[in-house]
Parts: structure tokens; C-alpha cells; sequence
């Protein structure tokens, strides 16, 4: 099995603004402590690897391929909402 390393991912809204980033945690433990944000407790330390190990977990990769399987044939038929 392959591991892909997880890259910054912006999200946006309908119009295209970015309101929000997808972080892997290396970047996100660079930026959580910064002025203004309230500081990592262990506890939120620990609950964030467990986040990590999860998401590399084999029956939740199973679960994903199997859903992304379920939804292949609708992903394929992709669709603009109206405006």
C-alpha cells in the first residue's frame, strides 16, 4: 500500500472565495499556536494523531474504497449547479 502525503486544500465557496484550508498536521501544529488562537493541550495534540492514524487505518480505507466504488457511476456524471 501506497501512502500519499496530504497537501494544503482550499476550500471554497459557490463564487470561488476561499473560506477555508485543508492542512496537513505539520502545517497546521505551525499555525494552531498563532496570536490570537488558543493554544494546543495535549489532549488536543493526542486526539489529532489519533485523527492521523485513523485516516490511514485499513478498514477505514476499506469503507472509502468501498464508497467511492458505490458512487462511481454518479461521480461520472458531473453536474454545474445553476446560478
Amino acid at each position: 500500500m501506497t501512502t500519499t502525503a496530504l497537501q494544503r486544500q482550499f476550500i471554497r465557496n459557490a463564487r470561488g472565495n476561499p473560506i477555508g484550508a485543508i492542512l496537513p498536521l505539520d502545517d497546521y501544529a505551525r499555525v494552531a499556536s498563532l496570536p490570537g488562537d488558543s493554544e494546543m493541550t495535549d489532549e488536543d495534540t493526542i486526539k489529532l494523531q489519533q485523527i492521523e492514524y485513523a485516516a490511514r487505518g485499513p478498514l477505514f480505507l476499506a469503507d472509502l474504497r468501498e464508497t467511492m466504488a458505490a458512487y462511481e457511476v454518479a461521480d461520472a456524471q458531473w453536474w454545474e449547479p445553476g446560478e
